[in-house]
């Protein structure tokens, strides 16, 4: 969870990593013969009464790259246990991993492998702030970004350090050519994530368990205990809404006309599927929301809507088991038809601290948009859907979605620790670090939303 060196090899959170690092194999390599069961079945890590798993498997050499002849580290073809979303993390989250990740995968259903895909290799912007608890934590892990694959059972992975490197973490294996990838961090793995079904997450009627009704009760006052969803307002009810839940804060002027938007259709956690026994029991909050900052996950796009909460459960599940984080790292979720989720637990109406901008976590909110828009248009319906969401939600606290705010950096590559940064009030991941995320077509339609989030406010 550090800064990069963007003069080196830039940041990305969006761009695929469109060089090939050999060859691809085609479909006439043939299936991969099954490898020792019992190593993929030692590496899944979850309980059995717990839906959903990870299979972690360490990365080995493999061969060098016939145009530099660096060594590549990765997995020869072989048949795992089913999953949809996959990603790779190391020992040291202060450490970067310069060089390409490609990976193809077989589709569970026909048994046909993909093509070569890239995975984005930074991610370490997407983060609790330095030196914070969540940050700092025992079990805190460097990563990639997660890639959504659908249901497979078979995988190959190749990473190729970037050429001309010649120091770094090390890999610390002691095999004949190692020295050839010291650029890589050490403990590299692949995270194969099987996000469980959704109605096995846990009953949807009857008793929740403890985690589950505390994450719920958290949002008690717009919806019913075990909601999956919280319903949306109109304007007047809005209104009303708010002068009972910051009434006592908020000056005569602003109880006579408040400016806030509707408030949104929200996804519950229990709605898409969270289960609250992986994430850390207490919530964290923050002051005042002065800003939201829009991402991208930059897990691709070839999703369906109704797969959305399948995706998030494997964002949670990676972002905890994996990285290592408390919780998923984003407030909210917004998939390509426009729905939006509630992210991080705690409340939607409250200021829940959130890991998703390193150094712009304090007095901020997390807007994450499903997929990958560095070469793609978001659709208009997840366009109007972040200006609903920040029309609200930043209506909560008296925030003017086309104004500007001032935050203080947590630290980053942009802005030293401390210093106070004028930013707009709807930025994008790439305003306060050096970042192309949220993707370039998504970044420039956050003019479109501040207007269109202001207009909902009745500004």
């Amino acid at each position: 969870m550090r800064g990069i060196l963007a003069s080196s090899i830039g940041v990305t959170c969006a761009a695929a990593l469109a060089l090939p690092l050999a060859p691809p194999a085609t479909a006439a390599d043939a299936r991969p013969a099954p490898t020792a069961e019992a190593a993929t079945r030692a590496a899944v890590t979850a309980r059995p009464d717990i839906p959903g798993s990870t299979q972690s498997l360490p990365l080995r050499p493999l061969t060098r790259d016939r145009a530099s002849g660096a060594a590549v580290l990765g997995l020869a073809p072989r048949a795992v246990r089913p999953f949809s979303l996959l990603g790779v993390v190391w020992d040291d989250p202060a450490a970067e991993l310069h060089g390409r990740v490609q990976v193809r995968t077989r589709e569970a259903g026909t048994g046909a492998w993909s093509g070569w895909r890239d995975v984005e290799t930074h991610y370490a912007d997407h983060g609790a702030d330095p030196g914070s608890a969540e940050g700092t934590a025992d079990g805190v892990r460097g990563a990639t970004a997660p890639l959504w694959v659908g249901e497979s059972d078979g995988v190959e992975i190749r990473v190729l350090p970037e050429p001309g490197e010649d120091e770094g973490e090390g890999t610390g294996v002691d095999e004949p050519g190692a020295g050839d990838h010291s650029v890589l961090p050490s403990g590299l793995r692949l995270e194969l994530v099987d996000p469980g079904d959704e109605a096995l997450e846990g009953p949807r009627t009857g008793l929740m368990s403890a985690e589950a009704t505390a994450a719920s009760a958290a949002n008690s006052a717009l919806a019913p205990l075990g909601a999956l969803e919280i319903p949306a307002l109109n304007s007047e009810q809005t209104r009303q809404e708010h002068l009972t839940l910051r009434g006592a804060d908020l000056t005569e002027q602003q109880r006579a006309k408040p400016y806030i938007g509707p408030r949104p259709a929200i996804v519950t956690r229990r709605g898409w599927g969270a289960n609250e026994s992986l994430r850390e029991k207490r919530f964290v909050y923050t002051g005042k929301v002065k800003a939201a900052f829009v991402h991208h996950t930059a897990s691709g796009n070839n999703y369906k809507c109704s797969q959305a909460p399948s995706l998030i459960r494997g964002f949670y599940r990676y972002h905890v088991r994996s990285l290592g984080w408390r919780d998923i790292g984003y407030n909210f979720l917004v998939d390509k038809c426009g729905r939006i989720y509630e992210g991080r637990a705690g409340g939607v109406a409250k200021p829940v601290k959130g890991a998703h901008t390193l150094g712009f976590n304090t007095d901020t909110t997390g807007i994450a948009v499903i997929g990958s828009y560095g070469s793609k248009k978001p659709s208009s319906s997840a366009v109007k859907a972040i200006a609903r969401l920040t029309a609200w939600k930043l209506g909560l606290h008296g925030m003017n979605p086309r104004a500007k705010t001032y935050l203080k950096s947590g630290g980053g590559n942009l802005y030293r620790k401390g210093k106070k940064v004028r930013l707009n009030v709807i930025s994008g991941h790439r305003d306060g670090f050096n970042t192309s995320c949220p993707g370039g077509k998504l970044y420039k339609k956050l003019g479109t939303a501040r207007s269109t989030a202001a207009r909902y406010q009745g500004r």
